[in-house]
C-alpha cells in the first residue's frame, strides 16, 4: 500500500448519528472537504439544504445553546450523498460512524468498492463494540472483524482506530478533546498529523500501538457505565462506585488480553480515561441509559429497554455488547462476576430489589481477594492469556 500519496484534504463520514455528525462539525471547521453517507436521500438533502443534522444531536445542541438560533451550522464544504460508491471512490480517508451491529453489512458493501478502488483506503474506526464472529465463534473488536472479512483485499487498505474519552457534542461545539489513535504507526500519524491535528485547543491525540486492546477498552467501558447508571439510582451511598471502577478494571484488563489486546491499554486514556469520564457523566448515552433502565423498569427487560431507547438519540453500545460478551463468558468458562451481573440486570426477569443485591453481590463478594497480581500469574499472564484467569465453574463441576 502505498499512503504518502493519500489525500488529507478531503475525508467521508458514513453514518451521520451523532458521533458522525460531530465529525463533519469538527473537520469542516478545520476546511476539509467532507463527504457524508447516508441511504437516505431526504436526510441528505436536509442535510445539505439546511446545514444541519435533521435527524441527530441537533436537538441536543439547541437544549446546551438556548435554542435552534444558536445551534452552528456544518461548513459549506460537508455534503451528504447516498452513493456509497462515489463516497469510497473520491476519499482515500473513510470514517466508520456506525454501530457495531451494522458493521458486518457495511463491510460487505465496502468489500467489491474497495476492490475495484484506483487508489488505497484507509478506515478510521471509532466503533466502540464487540461482536461474535460467525466463523469462528470467538467474540472480536471491529478491526478483527474488518480485516477477517477484508482479508482478500487486505493490500488495498489499512486500518486505524479512534478511541476515547471523549463525547459527540465536545466534539462538535470544539471543547477540549483529546483522542487515541491506534494502528501501524506511520499511517496513524498521517491521521493524527494530517488529518484530525488542526486546531490543539479543540482536538488533540495520542499515539497507541496497541489496536485491540484500545478497542476492548472502549467497547467494555460501556457496559460498566450501564451498571454505574443503575447503581446511581439506587440508595447504595456514595462509596460504591469507586468500588465499581476498580473491580471492572480487573475484568476489562482480562478480557482485553484474551482478545488479543496488551494489558497497558486499560492504563492509557483509552482506558481508564474513557471508563471514567463514560461511567460518570449524563453525556454518556451508556450511563444515561442504566439509569433510565432502573427508573423505568417494569420487571420485563424486553419491555424496558423499548421505554428507554425512546428517550436516548442514538442507540447506546452496552446493552448489545454485554449480550455478546456473556456468550463469550460462558463459553471460556471465564469469572466475570461485574459483566455477568450486568447480563442479569439487562436481560432477565427480576425486580428492583434483586437488581440492587445483584450489584452488591458483584462488587462485595468477589472471589478474588487479592488486588495485587502475583508473580506466577503474572508469568501464565504473558505466556498463556487463554489460560490463566479464574474460572466461573471448576474443571469437574
Amino acid at each position: 500500500m502505498i499512503i504518502s500519496n493519500f489525500d488529507t484534504t478531503k475525508v467521508a463520514i458514513i453514518g451521520p448519528g451523532r458521533l458522525g455528525t460531530s465529525f463533519a462539525y469538527k473537520l469542516g471547521r478545520d476546511k476539509k472537504r467532507v463527504t457524508i453517507y447516508y441511504h437516505d436521500s431526504e436526510v441528505c438533502k436536509a442535510i445539505n439544504r439546511d446545514h444541519l443534522n435533521p435527524i441527530h444531536l441537533t436537538k441536543d445542541l439547541a437544549d446546551r445553546l438556548g435554542g435552534m438560533e444558536n445551534v452552528p451550522r456544518l461548513s459549506p464544504k460537508v455534503y451528504a450523498t447516498n452513493d456509497l460508491e462515489y463516497v469510497v471512490e473520491n476519499n482515500d480517508f473513510i470514517i466508520l460512524a456506525i454501530t457495531m451491529n451494522r458493521l458486518p453489512e457495511l463491510i460487505n458493501y465496502l468489500k467489491p468498492l474497495i476492490d475495484k478502488k484506483a487508489g488505497d483506503t484507509c478506515l478510521i474506526s471509532p466503533i466502540k463494540g464487540l461482536i461474535s464472529d460467525e466463523i469462528f465463534k470467538e467474540l472480536i473488536t471491529p478491526s478483527q472483524l474488518i480485516n477477517n472479512n477484508l482479508y482478500k483485499v487486505k493490500h488495498k487498505y489499512q486500518v486505524v482506530c479512534v478511541g476515547g474519552p471523549f463525547f459527540d457534542v465536545d466534539i462538535a461545539l470544539g471543547n477540549p478533546v483529546c483522542l487515541t489513535v491506534a494502528g501501524k504507526r506511520r499511517i496513524a500519524n498521517i491521521v493524527r498529523e494530517d488529518l484530525l491535528k488542526f486546531n490543539r485547543k479543540e482536538l488533540n491525540t495520542y499515539y497507541n500501538f496497541d489496536v485491540v486492546g484500545v478497542e476492548a477498552c472502549g467497547a467494555l467501558k460501556n457496559i460498566v457505565a450501564n451498571i454505574k447508571g443503575v447503581a446511581d439510582s439506587m440508595e447504595l451511598g456514595d462509596s460504591i462506585p469507586g468500588t465499581i471502577f476498580a473491580r471492572a478494571g480487573v475484568e476489562i484488563r482480562s478480557l482485553s488480553r484474551i482478545l488479543g489486546g496488551h494489558f497497558q491499554a486499560f492504563h492509557s486514556q483509552a482506558g481508564v480515561g474513557d471508563l471514567y469520564v463514560t461511567m460518570s457523566s449524563l453525556a454518556s448515552k451508556n450511563y444515561r441509559y442504566g439509569k433510565y433502565f432502573y427508573e423505568l423498569y417494569t420487571g420485563n427487560p424486553i419491555e424496558t429497554n423499548l421505554r428507554v431507547l425512546e428517550r436516548i438519540d442514538g442507540m447506546p453500545e452496552g446493552p448489545n455488547t454485554i449480550r455478546n460478551v456473556y456468550k463469550y463468558l460462558e463459553k471460556k468458562n471465564m469469572y466475570s462476576p461485574l459483566f455477568s451481573c450486568a447480563y442479569r440486570i439487562f436481560n432477565e426477569v427480576g425486580n428492583k430489589n434483586a437488581i440492587k443485591d445483584m450489584i452488591i453481590q458483584a462488587c462485595q463478594y468477589d472471589k478474588r481477594t487479592r488486588e495485587y497480581i502475583g508473580p506466577i500469574s503474572r508469568i501464565m499472564y504473558r505466556i498463556t492469556p487463554d489460560y490463566w484467569y479464574r474460572r466461573d465453574k471448576d474443571f469437574f463441576a
